[in-house]
């Protein structure tokens, strides 16, 4: 009896060990020489990606694997690169998960792709797209750029963006945007909460729409725009003194407020089926 017991322990211990080495973290680096403007694309099933401002003519890309469970493969065409992620035979969301840390030219153009997340970027001047289910995006300290982000559930948050073109779709994930101007700034949750806190720049488009999802802004009195707000079924307040203007839409009080700040610079609309909306000042 005595030795079954000892095998079985033995059995255990090697089984314990056997799945450790299976989901040990490995490292490994790549490294490509780019142009001007390069093409960069990152797209990881399971796992997070983290992008920072590098070398003027290097990408240098970290990979993280949880186990042999998933690979990595790299392409490059020219001024076009693909990092892409696959989970082999056996794999699962814990063991076929890869993370990337990838240093970049600050003007490249960036497409990150991951289910879970997070996704992030920070300090860069190019174009970014970013896209995940669950994922949670991060995007901060960036400028003179395009910036997508597309996600179902996952929270968007943008910090600092400077002369963007920014497109924000999430189905129900919450949306916050600190200090976030630029020509054009759209945001679109379905059930999800939208904030903003800045000044809404100076001659820019920005719309903040949600079905259910509440809409928060706060906005210092030197702001200059041109405010029209409307719920369908929640309520509006407005803290701000705002000058009265023409509407093509009907005024009803309590559920929608039209008017103008300094010389109206900005044009800013919020609206909401059934979420609250409120006008803040700082």
């Amino acid at each position: 009896m005595e030795s079954m017991q000892h095998t079985a322990v033995v059995t255990l211990v090697l089984a314990t060990c056997l799945a450790s080495s299976a989901i040990a973290e490995t490292k490994k680096e790549y490294r490509f020489n780019v142009g001007p403007k390069a093409n960069i694309s990152v797209d990881t099933q399971y796992g997070a990606i983290s992008v920072k401002p590098g070398s003027s003519s290097q990408v240098v890309v970290t990979a993280t694997l949880n186990s042999d469970k998933a690979e990595v493969d790299t392409q490059q065409r020219g001024g076009r690169l693909e990092i892409v992620s696959h989970v082999l035979s056996g794999g699962d969301a814990q063991t076929g998960r890869i993370d990337f840390e990838v240093q970049v030219p600050t003007d490249a153009t960036l497409n990150l792709r991951s289910s879970t997340g997070p996704l992030s970027a920070e300090g860069l001047k190019g174009d970014l797209s970013l896209e995940g289910a669950d994922a949670v995006v991060d995007i901060h300290d960036v400028s003179n750029g395009h910036v997508h982000v597309r996600t179902m559930r996952g929270p968007v948050t943008l910090t600092d963006v400077r002369n963007g073109h920014v497109e924000i779709s999430s189905i129900s994930g919450d949306v916050t945007l600190k200090a976030v101007t630029g020509p054009l700034v759209q945001a679109t949750s379905g059930s999800g909460k939208i904030f903003y806190d800045g000044d809404f720049g100076l001659g820019g488009d920005y719309k903040l729409t949600t079905h259910s999802g509440d809409i928060e802004a706060i906005v210092p009195t030197s702001t200059s725009a041109d405010f029209s707000a409307h719920s369908m079924l929640g309520a509006v307040h407005n803290d701000f003194p705002l000058a009265p203007r023409h509407s093509r839409f009907s005024f009803a009080a309590g559920s929608s407020f039209f008017g103008t700040v300094g010389k109206a610079a900005s044009d800013v609309v919020l609206r909401s089926f059934s979420g609250k909306i409120r006008l803040k000042q700082h």
